[in-house]
């Protein structure tokens, strides 16, 4: 079992930078990518950035550039650094964690005003 919370969401506007964290506990060892992932109003949710247990990290084409994943293993947390925020990156953030299973945080609003 992994436990994941998420912090770090909130209102800016275009342009400006947020920080997601997610702070994991729980069988760590077992976590072989953690992602992060954001579902828009009406929209699927999407896979926005991911980084493997090698430090291997993929983003989603519409982020490329913009937004860095990174992990910290002293601090268990895995966190998003978002800049030049558009208004189309609004949406509820989730943490991910791939283990033995899927593993899922609350989700965290992240509102991107014009």
């Amino acid at each position: 079992q992994v436990q994941l919370v998420e912090s770090g969401g909130g209102l800016v506007q275009a342009g400006g930078s947020l920080r997601l964290s997610c702070a994991a506990s729980g069988r760590l060892f077992t976590i072989k990518a953690m992602s992060w992932y954001r579902q828009a109003s009406g929209k699927e949710r999407e896979l926005v950035a991911r980084i493997t247990s090698d430090g291997t990290t993929i983003y989603a084409d519409s982020v490329k550039g913009r937004f860095t994943i990174s992990r910290d293993h002293t601090k268990d947390t895995t966190d998003l650094q978002m800049n030049s925020l558009k208004t189309e990156d609004t949406a509820i953030y989730y943490c991910n964690a791939f283990a033995l299973g899927d593993y899922w945080g609350q989700g965290t609003q992240v509102t991107v005003s014009s």
